[in-house]
């Protein structure tokens, strides 16, 4: 699942190409028509394909913003705002191109699932391999709660107060470290993969109850978080299997790696272990981190 490092890469592509430009109309894919006649709200949520396609013929695409994993269109029509906000759940990606045969993988090609032509004649495609993504247009942010409740950004200078506030709270203090480090209502944009290697950086088992995490070692492992952060970020991200640039590039943080998805530890060469934490599974070293 794209994390924040790969979010905040998919956004800086697209700013200088996009932002100003005007969408001329929308055609979703068959699939995601099929899916709300199924009772099912494929990509797009809370409203109808074709409803959906209408609303956002017109709308000029005055921002683009990143917020923890989200990335926030913000858009205007005849004086009046609007966000269309986006998720890219496990495999979604954006694409910039003259004509869809120009986007370089066929397994993105074949899972297109919302083409925004723009007056000015590119293509802004959406592909979505596994259709976990999301594109949810709104009136303003407020009409989404779930996105009220996020943390603040990681780098702002407030987070880490936020984060040694929450992760203090009660209801987190039999909960496993990696489990509340992954919480985006604690610390925005941190996923399986920066958390994985955080911890393995801080010397920290990741089902360590959360309340044995003295203060002075949350306080240096939400710095950590924001150093690897900024190091995927600075390396275009981590791509494992399914993220891609806007052009379609690899990111290369995952060469940077030092634990996620290892078999063997590159400090002292023990076998990695792994459990499930939260749903997803933790890989660690039973001899580094205790």
């Amino acid at each position: 699942m794209p994390e924040l490092p790969e979010v905040e890469g998919v956004v800086r592509d697209l700013r200088p190409i996009i932002e100003g430009k005007t969408i001329a109309s929308v055609t979703l894919s068959q699939t995601v028509y099929a899916a709300h006649e199924a009772g099912k709200q494929a990509i797009v949520k809370n409203a109808a394909p074709q409803h959906f396609e209408q609303m956002l013929q017109g709308m000029t695409i005055e921002q683009l913003q990143r917020r923890s994993k989200y990335i926030f269109f913000h858009l205007k029509k005849d004086g009046e705002s609007y966000v269309l906000v986006n998720h890219l759940g496990m495999t979604g990606a954006w694409f910039v191109v003259n004509d869809v045969l120009d986007i370089k993988e066929d397994k993105f090609r074949k899972h297109i699932h919302a083409i925004f032509t723009l007056t000015s004649g590119e293509l802004l495609v959406y592909s979505d391999i596994r259709r976990f993504g999301e594109l949810r247009f709104i009136k303003e942010i407020a009409e989404h709660a779930p996105l009220l409740k996020m943390a603040p950004e990681p780098f702002d200078a407030e987070a880490s107060d936020f984060f040694l506030t929450q992760s203090n709270k009660p209801r987190f203090a039999k909960k496993a470290i990696k489990e509340v480090i992954m919480d985006g209502q604690v610390i925005s944009g941190c996923g399986n993969i920066y958390a994985t290697e955080s911890l393995f950086k801080m010397k920290i088992h990741p089902a360590k109850p959360t309340s044995e995490v003295v203060q002075e070692q949350k306080l240096e492992l939400f710095q950590v978080i924001c150093a690897v952060l900024q190091e995927s970020i600075d390396s275009g991200g981590s791509t494992i299997s399914d993220y891609r640039s806007i052009n379609g590039d690899a990111g290369t943080m995952q060469h940077r790696l030092k634990m996620y998805g290892k078999k063997q530890c590159l400090t002292c060469g023990t076998t990695t272990e792994s459990m499930v934490i939260a749903g997803r599974t933790s890989t660690y070293c039973p001899q580094c981190q205790k």
